[in-house]
């Protein structure tokens, strides 16, 4: 499939991404001088922004890409839940998979930047597992808006809209449906995500998880490291990232190490989300493992030369593609 056919093929795609959404809080301000409180900065707020984080920022990538992206996950019934209804209504976004919770509050990432330089981080969370009648909501919702989507991203932030439980039925529903399963997994529910297509952690997950150490620079190494991953997990491949190492992809019965291209790096917050979101809609195309790790370790890298997290820029990707391969 040539570059314009899949760019195109994005379109049509339907992406149900089932996970912990939240709110990426920004203050943009200015440094001049030293608080006379306490050593720390005073930062002179310009302006502010809300946007969608989590799993919400997979959406805007996905919604980027041209696909329609599904949001299915639990947040606080507070003035933040509205706030992040109002950002996918805004965004032209369905609200239908959101259900809000009066036992629980809704994260919110607030970052503090001057310049381009982050000050500091305030989160404002609950992450404790959602209660059983959550699950079971959350349960009922996902497995109904599957039923029209391409492919089902897990989305796990270590926030609690998803367990053992949740995760189970869902695959196990998608696996009778035929629906392709993908994973951006954290430290919780590492060993939960069996049955799964490809499970796509980082470095340090894929070592905290299996509690295992290598040299991320070694093939041979993160060959094993990966198929080791694979038989732990019972998963159908493992897509690893490696940050300046690139990205190993360990899929339908291949193996490919893809080298990271050189960028100029700003922010990497995000690089996970657009990562998943482009090897997701690939996964539903059913392209091939290479073409996979391809073009996500392409996305990833484009959305680390911006500030904050950022959604990928669709004809941006495309040209890169193109140059490139």
């Amino acid at each position: 499939m040539q570059a314009n056919q899949i760019f195109d093929a994005f379109d049509k795609l339907r992406v149900l991404i089932v996970g912990d959404v939240m709110i990426d809080s920004y203050i943009f301000g200015k440094v001049e001088r030293i608080s006379p409180e306490a050593p720390i900065p005073v930062v002179n707020v310009k302006r502010k922004e809300i946007r969608l984080g989590g799993a919400g920022n997979v959406a805007m990538n996905i919604k980027s890409l041209g696909a329609t992206p599904i949001l299915c996950s639990v947040v606080g019934d507070d003035s933040e839940g509205k706030d992040l209804i109002n950002l996918l209504a805004e965004n032209q976004l369905p609200t239908d998979g959101i259900i809000r919770s009066k036992a629980r509050i809704t994260t919110v990432k607030q970052r503090v930047l001057a310049g381009s330089q982050h000050v500091v981080r305030i989160d404002s969370e609950m992450d404790g597992a959602i209660n059983a009648d959550e699950r079971s909501q959350l349960i009922v919702k996902a497995k109904s808006l599957a039923e029209s989507c391409d492919v089902i991203i897990f989305e796990d932030y270590d926030k609690g809209a998803l367990d053992a439980e949740s995760i189970k039925q869902i695959v196990d529903f998608a696996k009778t449906k035929g629906i392709p399963t993908i994973v951006d997994p954290k430290k919780r529910n590492f060993l939960h995500y069996q049955g799964t297509d490809i499970f796509k952690p980082n470095l340090k997950e894929l070592k905290e998880g299996l509690k295992i150490d290598f040299d991320a620079k070694n093939l041979d190494e993160i060959k094993a490291a990966v198929a080791s991953a694979k038989n732990t997990l019972g998963v159908n491949g493992v897509f690893l990232t490696l940050s300046e190492n690139g990205v190993f992809i360990d899929f339908a019965g291949e193996t490919h190490h893809i080298p990271a291209h050189l960028r100029s790096i700003t922010d990497v917050s995000g690089a996970g989300d657009t990562v998943v979101s482009i090897a997701a809609m690939c996964l539903a195309l059913k392209l091939s493992p290479k073409t996979i790790a391809e073009i996500s370790n392409l996305g990833g890298g484009l959305v680390c030369e911006y500030v904050g997290v950022v959604p990928i820029e669709k004809e941006k990707l495309k040209r890169e593609f193109q140059k490139h391969f």
